[in-house]
């Protein structure tokens, strides 16, 4: 039994001492070999520059506006389901529009979903920075 033992613990020796041989971790304060020189190449690269200054990109509300529009239309027909589907479009392009909150809250208003309109004019409030627009949503919170 001691043979055995003394094995095992002489062949654990051995084969921590091959594997910190592998090893590629430096002690603190060591430094590592240098690294192997590269070829010098011939790519050239050019100058970094500025970007120019060029037509602004349009902002979100004026992609989000002309479906409002569009769904006050359709609310103005008494196409309520148009209207929404118009506004859902809206709130996907600027989902922290108040404005698109308020406009649903009034179609849903209008087609006599007042619980709706309430909780769509609710989520609003958290989007409103004009006193008008807070005034508005607030009003269908009531």
């Amino acid at each position: 039994m001691v043979v055995s033992t003394d094995f095992f613990r002489i062949s654990v020796l051995v084969l921590l001492a091959l594997l910190s041989a592998c090893s590629v971790y430096t002690l603190p304060g060591g430094e590592p070999g240098p690294a192997p020189k590269q070829p010098e190449s011939t790519v050239v690269v050019p100058p970094v520059t500025a970007p120019r200054p060029g037509p602004s990109e349009p902002s979100a509300s004026a992609a989000w506006r002309p479906l409002l529009a569009k769904a006050e239309q359709a609310t103005a027909r008494g196409d309520y389901e148009q209207a929404l589907a118009l506004l859902e479009r809206a709130q996907r392009i600027d989902p922290d529009s108040a404005q698109v909150y308020l406009c649903m809250a009034r179609t849903h208003q209008a087609r006599g979903d007042t619980a709706q309109a309430r909780a769509t004019a609710a989520r609003g409030l958290l989007y409103c920075s004009g006193s008008a627009e807070c005034d508005a949503l607030r009003a269908y919170t009531h």
